[in-house]
């Protein structure tokens, strides 16, 4: 569900800007946009909250906030970066990149420490 979830944002927050590169919105008010994205978002949602729920143990899930919240930034890094290679040919990772990356989903390791 935190999947699915990360790749509706991603979508919203980002795939503007690929329908603007492919000169499909230039003539979209900005604020059609935003309402676009929020629909997109809107699924996001629909996936986001359930699977929050289910992992917390708040309600019996195996899963602290601090630790969801982290495992939810760790799919929204590899999600984001499928998605800029993907459609973004023009959006090079660099190095430096992967080791922001690394040092991202390394603090998921510490996150999980007793």
């Amino acid at each position: 569900m935190l999947l699915c979830s990360n790749v509706f944002m991603t979508l919203a927050w980002y795939g503007n800007l690929k329908l603007e590169q492919m000169k499909l919105t230039t003539d979209w008010p900005l604020v059609l946009v935003i309402l676009a994205s929020w629909g997109m978002a809107l699924f996001e949602y629909s996936f986001m909250i359930p699977a929050n729920r289910i992992g917390s143990q708040i309600t019996g899930g195996p899963f602290s906030l601090v630790q969801l919240k982290v495992i939810q930034e760790a799919i929204s890094l590899v999600i984001f970066t499928v998605v800029v290679t993907l459609l973004f040919k023009g959006e090079a990772i660099q190095w430096n990149h992967y080791v922001a990356f690394a040092f991202i989903l390394l603090g998921v390791f510490f996150a999980f420490l007793k």
